[in-house]
């Protein structure tokens, strides 16, 4: 593989999908959206055959959907072992409805950490999410802005359970390298804690494409995790977006972030296959 030729074999581990033809949007959503930030995965799965990207990890989106994963459910059935996803967990899922999720093609459970209408990563409530996690074999996920993730930290270490940080920590571009939460981020990586998601370039960036100034935390991130501990995403269909983002501007910032042929297969392909339990 090199920069002229497309991808193949590859797992975009980031988007999210709707179909608001049937499923409205929850009363458990997070945040309003725009028409303009809605796909569902027949669109999506259109924009993966145009990058030749393989398979997907769908996020069921705390912006429209909330703790309401039967859209999600429904998009894996029909993928054809295209995709898996990751839910928002509601405090009162059943072990019955647990169990359907894992049949059903569920891998993961997030937390979004500065949403208060987020399932909580604390409390009885965290403690329980925790524990189904570690039962049904599922990774965590972990998005959150600023310093919330110092308050996290202990929890996930001591969660049992194998945890991805989205977006790359988002951290600020302005408060540099050494702020606070980055460098709890950077040494979290160090202790071989964690799984590092290199997205999220175009909601932290201040200058746009092609996001010269998020390179320095990219760079950081890869070398703190390592190699074999990053995975990538597109976050399409880019939700609340500062400006128009395409996944095509997206696959390329990766590809000159890591050029390397063989560095690029690990983490577009054989990491995230490992976490989520793709086939080739």
């Amino acid at each position: 593989m090199n920069q002229a030729e497309p991808f193949s074999g590859v797992i975009d581990c980031h988007a999210h999908c709707y179909d608001l033809d049937r499923y409205n949007f929850s009363e458990t959503s997070g945040f309003a959206l725009e028409p303009n930030a809605i796909g569902s995965s027949r669109q999506y799965q259109g924009v993966l055959d145009a990058h030749g990207v393989s398979h997907a990890v769908l996020i069921n989106p705390l912006g429209g959907y909330g703790t309401d994963n039967r859209y999600l459910l429904e998009a894996i059935a029909g993928s054809q072992g295209r995709f898996k996803g990751v839910v928002l967990l509601p405090e009162d899922a059943t072990g019955a409805q647990v169990k359907a999720m894992v049949d059903g093609g569920i891998v993961g459970l997030r937390f979004n950490l500065n949403f208060p209408s987020s399932p909580s990563l604390y409390g009885p409530v965290g403690e329980r999410a925790l524990a189904i996690a570690r039962e049904s074999g599922w990774v965590v996920l972990v998005h959150y802005e600023g310093d919330t993730i110092l308050e996290a930290l202990p929890v996930l270490r001591r969660s049992g359970c194998p945890v991805i940080i989205d977006h790359s920590g988002r951290p600020s571009i302005a408060a540099g390298l050494d702020q606070p939460s980055f460098r709890a981020l950077l040494a979290f990586g160090r202790e071989g804690h964690g799984v590092i998601k290199l997205s999220g370039a175009s909601r932290m960036s201040k200058t746009g494409w092609p996001f010269e100034d998020c390179d320095p935390y990219m760079h950081a991130l890869i070398e703190a995790f390592g190699l074999d501990r990053c995975i990538w995403g597109s976050d399409w269909p880019f939700v609340r977006p500062k400006y128009r983002v395409d996944y095509g501007p997206l696959l390329a910032y990766f590809r000159r972030l890591v050029p390397n042929a063989a560095d690029q297969r690990r983490i577009l392909w054989s990491n995230p296959a490992r976490l989520f339990g793709f086939q080739s």
